[in-house]
């Protein structure tokens, strides 16, 4: 039987069996561009059959969808090189860093740079043969089996938690994975990548969504790594490895343990922030920046608190305070406001009134009025002693640019993120990004009167200010300070589900808020919110702060 379908606004006629594999690849000459399929706002697979009348847009590596396809389907092409070479050991997928991603071994043996070779040529032949990625759903009990075959102990524990009776699983020409979201038909679409060495692990460079299909400069970023490894210690040392570790302990009524430590070692790591700040008379300014919602006016408040606890009278300014009248601001292509660029704020005259409180001047420090678009002068006087510090907060902090006239020895630099998230399995990381965006969303629906769609309305244009004013100058910091709670999104689960249960198949936003939703439901919930302290980071997006 016959029917037509719209791919790309052209009217198709196709076999009534064929998927959107058959199809694209009958269609164009360059069919392995296309990574995933959106139908009606949701992603599909291209292993999806249309219905009669289905209008598709085929997506490539430029759209984050089919950025996530691809990132996925390398990541398991890298496992399966490393499991037919090293059949002992099992990859595992840590994080991102930078454009890359960064591997080890679960067994702690080290990648060696010959190792590198060898797996890059197993790699290239796995994505010549071009093996189909076949999705199944299977009894649980046979899942395990498999599991267990291959070693995934990490997977048996998630699993075994969530109690399921089914689970899908992707079997590729024998090699048996799970992976959350979508992967590409066949291992041949994953065609180009480049391995560095990162010792004692490996870096995975691919294309992003704007390299034009090449691969990105390469950057290290030693600080964010530094970042990364005293987590991966710190979460052995809690024997908290992944979500199905989170979970077991949970289930074990361990909750109020795991939140009282993980707030104990937040509150260790801004003490000792602040002993160092006091132990060096040239720091009078201490600038906090970091992206959306990563919990920088709790952590500033936090510091303020050490800082008087050693003696010290910090003051606190906000960037957001100076920023040029509405009249004055740049704006985007669009026509639309552009309040992340560095020159939507008065440098100057925040240079200025930072020179006469460091020479102990009094200021009357402004304040934005983000209604009338106008900067107001309140009645809001600062004068601090030469010995107190200052702390400034806001996105540009970590620019140059913003404090030029001030010396650098007198600037103490903190980056702030929640930089690491639990993996879901030791394949399966968590991005950051979404960890942000579900705190962000939590935060704005119950205190800010915007509801989720509103949230995922304006999430792509603060990322892309992220990624043009905040990321490139991370490595500018002094000390980064990581935010992530291990326990967090097993107490966002309970806030953000019903939010994002709300958007229907008619928002632009359907996709997302389904993908957040099947990755939420990997966590068992801690309905007692009671231990989490009232200055925890997280308070600041979930209430009683």
């Amino acid at each position: 039987m016959m029917k037509k379908i719209k791919i790309f606004d052209e009217t198709v006629e196709i076999n009534g069996e064929e998927s959107l594999y058959e199809i694209i690849k009958r269609m164009f000459p360059d069919y392995k561009k296309y990574l995933g399929a959106r139908v009606a706002n949701e992603v599909k697979s291209l292993y999806y059959r249309p219905t009669e009348g289905a209008e598709i847009q085929l997506i490539d590596i430029t759209d984050p969808d089919g950025y996530r396809i691809y990132s996925k389907t390398l990541s398991l092409v890298f496992i399966m090189a490393t499991k037919e070479l090293f059949p002992e050991s099992n990859a595992k997928i840590e994080h991102a860093l930078g454009s890359g991603l960064y591997a080890t071994f679960d067994d702690q043996r080290p990648f060696t740079f010959d190792d590198l070779k060898i797996i890059t040529s197993k790699m290239e032949e796995i994505i010549d043969s071009d093996y189909p990625i076949i999705r199944d759903d299977i009894d649980s009990n046979i899942a395990y089996s498999l599991f267990e075959k291959f070693g995934y102990q990490d997977k048996i524990k998630l699993f075994k938690s969530l109690g399921k009776d089914r689970i899908d699983i992707y079997n590729i020409n024998g090699h048996i994975d799970t992976f959350h979201g979508y992967l590409a038909p066949t291992t041949g679409y994953a065609n180009v990548f480049e391995l560095k060495y990162y010792y004692p692990g490996v870096l995975i460079f691919y294309p992003n969504r704007s390299s034009d299909g090449k691969i990105p400069e390469v950057k290290e970023l030693k600080k964010l790594a530094k970042v990364f490894e005293e987590s991966s210690e710190w979460s052995e040392i809690m024997n908290l490895s992944d979500v199905g570790s989170l979970n077991e302990k949970i289930l074990q009524g361990q909750a109020k343990e795991i939140i009282k430590i993980s707030e104990a070692f937040h509150e260790k790591k801004i003490a000792n922030l602040a002993d160092v700040i006091v132990k060096d008379r040239d720091i009078h300014l201490i600038l906090i920046a970091g992206p959306s919602s990563s919990g920088k006016t709790t952590f500033a408040n936090r510091l303020m608190m050490q800082l008087k606890v050693n003696g010290k009278r910090p003051v606190m300014i906000s960037v957001d305070d100076y920023f040029v009248n509405r009249v004055n601001t740049p704006l985007n292509e669009d026509g639309s406001y552009d309040y992340e660029t560095i020159d939507a704020i008065d440098v100057k005259k925040l240079n200025e009134d930072l020179i006469d409180l460091l020479e102990g001047r009094e200021v009357e420090i402004p304040s934005y009025n983000f209604f009338t678009g106008e900067r107001e002068y309140r009645g809001n006087y600062l004068k601090v002693e030469s010995t107190e510090p200052i702390i400034l907060e806001g996105i540009h902090c970590l620019n140059p640019k913003l404090t030029s006239f001030i010396p650098n020895k007198n600037k103490y630099k903190i980056y702030i993120s929640a930089l690491t998230q639990l993996s879901i399995d030791s394949h399966n990381r968590i991005p950051t990004t979404d960890a942000r965006f579900l705190r962000r969303m939590v935060r704005d629906s119950k205190f800010r009167g915007n509801p989720p769609e509103g949230t995922f309305a304006m999430w792509q244009s603060v990322r892309r200010g992220e990624e043009k004013y905040i990321f490139p100058f991370q490595e500018e910091a002094d000390i980064m300070f990581d935010s992530a709670l291990a326990y967090e999104l097993a107490v966002l689960k309970k806030h953000a589900l019903p939010m994002l249960q709300e958007i229907g198949k008619e928002s632009p936003y359907y996709s997302e808020a389904k993908k957040l939703i099947r990755f939420l439901q990997y966590f068992i919930d801690i309905k007692d919110e009671s231990p989490i302290s009232v200055n925890s980071i997280l308070r600041e997006f979930i209430g009683e702060a």
